[in-house]
């Protein structure tokens, strides 16, 4: 679940919209993160899965004692420069024409997974990584490249005894190998291994009221929502006051359309986290909802004056000026969060039904239109 807004009667709007596949694209981010750690010898595979993404720098690589080849003389020294191009597939190209003069070659298998592990072409990575580690079995780089395979690949109960077997190779294992094996337990629905994964990540004891309340944030991003609120209702039990809680319960409740409920656990919120804008802008939305339109107003001002970096507050601005007739200063609102994020359908949605009030059909359409077309881009990626 996302930060939404939801009108009485009507579809789940999400404000921003985070598709799939950017939560995906930044799990692939992670992984490779990890692997940075442990090889930064191949430093042509520390670029990320998915294009365009900002990365730090590549530290130059170290030599492979392990190789029986200089890097000169490796027969690998041709697929691993258009691999540093972006040409994996004519790198696969040139490794497949090794495969079919050698077979044998040594380390043949690895670099073919890598390479289709660099596609995105998971099954044929765990195909060559599952040989590269029949091979030998203590190959560092084949075990975890197989590991997060077959993550990636949607198999996250053959990817954890892998991905656990990498924690034990280094003393302090990355924040981010305990991320992407709590993901894992989450999915094979081991909530509890889950905990203890997030509490190592986050450096807390596993059985306190903050593992509980992180699990339960993690839980929730990927849609174990009855989960996600027993978690958190026990992170509530072991400590009331522990910030953030109450925001998360108010969250579930809001999303499940409990306004009361909702209500509530934001005001508790805020006597504890005073500071704290998403607790005010969500608490708006609530009272917007059983049109309490002024005090959602109020509200809203005081989260844009402790954050004006997020669309949302204005977006909801909008909704609730356009709700009390006030079409100007509503489109305002929209306008300046349409500057934020002018690929948001929902902002140009709500630009044009403001403008159809105030009987500008030109305009209206317009926005309209453009809300729709973000949408039909949105649905095709």
């Amino acid at each position: 679940m996302s930060d939404g807004v939801r009108g009485a009667g009507t579809a789940r709007v999400q404000l921003p919209r985070r598709a799939r596949p950017l939560e995906f694209c930044a799990l692939i981010w992670l992984m490779e993160s990890i692997r940075r750690i442990l090889f930064p010898r191949r430093a042509w595979l520390a670029v990320p899965l998915w294009l365009g993404a900002a990365v730090a720098p590549a530290q130059p690589a170290a030599p492979a004692p392990t190789r029986p080849w200089s890097s000169d003389a490796s027969p690998f020294a041709e697929s691993r420069k258009l691999v540093q191009q972006g040409r994996v597939d004519d790198a696969i190209a040139a490794l497949q024409k090794i495969e079919a003069q050698d077979p044998g070659t040594p380390g043949l298998d690895l670099e073919l997974g890598t390479a289709y592990y660099k596609k995105s072409d998971f099954p044929k990575a765990i195909q060559y990584l599952k040989k590269a580690t029949a091979e030998d079995a203590n190959n560092q780089e084949a075990v975890q490249l197989l590991g997060m395979s077959y993550y990636a690949g949607g198999h996250p109960a053959q990817a954890i005894p892998l991905l656990e077997k990498v924690q034990g190779w280094v003393s302090r294992a990355n924040v981010d190998s305990y991320y992407i094996l709590g993901i894992c337990y989450i999915q094979t629905r081991n909530y509890d291994h889950a905990r203890t994964a997030f509490g190592k990540m986050f450096d807390v004891p596993a059985d306190s009221a903050a593992a509980y309340l992180f699990t339960a944030r993690m839980l929730l991003r990927q849609e174990y929502d009855p989960v996600a609120e027993e978690y958190a209702q026990k992170a509530v039990a072991l400590d009331p006051k522990l910030p953030l809680v109450h925001f998360l319960l108010g969250e579930l409740n809001l999303y499940k359309s409990r306004l009361p409920e909702a209500v509530s656990e934001f005001q508790q919120e805020l006597a504890i986290n005073p500071a704290h804008a998403p607790t005010y802008y969500k608490l708006a939305d609530a009272y917007s909802r059983v049109q309490k339109y002024d005090e959602a107003q109020r509200l809203l001002q005081r989260s844009i004056r402790l954050d004006a970096t997020s669309s949302v507050p204005f977006i909801l601005m909008g909704k609730v000026l356009e709700k009390k007739g006030e079409y100007d200063l509503a489109v305002l609102s929209l306008q300046h969060a349409a500057t934020m994020e002018p690929n948001n359908p929902t902002i140009h949605h709500l630009l044009g039904q403001t403008y159809r009030d105030m009987g500008k059909k030109d305009d209206a359409d317009a926005e309209l239109k453009r809300a729709e077309q973000l949408r039909t881009k949105e649905d095709l990626q």
